[in-house]
């Protein structure tokens, strides 16, 4: 992920836009409202304007079909979340990786046995 795109954090919104085309794969401004659960209402307008501070962002391009414009993801999910831990772990836990391991850790209630077997394993494997 480019530096441009790690100092541009998403706002929860921004985010809620990027999962509706990283499930639709792309999508007008339309189809985008017509993914989004039925009782958080969005004008038109500001899923467009949204959707254009992604593009500004790089998260998303675009092109023009009609009178529509396309936005379809420049990375997929799993190039995001990694650049974002590695924002995380280097400008909030200062590139320690055991200290972001246990704040998780320490944040989360529902590890069950087989989550916490899976870290074991995940620790001898390294």
């Amino acid at each position: 992920m480019s530096n441009r795109r790690r100092k541009s954090p998403l706002t929860d919104v921004e985010l809620e836009l990027m999962t509706i085309l990283w499930q639709l794969g792309q999508g007008t401004v339309r189809q985008v409202l017509d993914a989004r659960e039925e009782d958080r209402a969005m004008a038109y307008t500001s899923a467009s304007t949204i959707l254009r501070i992604l593009e500004q962002k790089g998260m998303v391009k675009s092109f023009k079909k009609g009178k529509s414009h396309v936005y379809s993801p420049l990375l997929s999910r799993v190039e995001f979340e990694e650049g974002f831990v590695k924002h995380v772990l280097t400008d909030v836990f200062a590139g320690r990786p055991v200290d972001l391991v246990k704040c998780l850790v320490d944040q989360t209630d529902a590890l069950t046995s087989a989550d916490i077997h899976e870290l074991k394993k995940l620790i001898q494997e390294l």
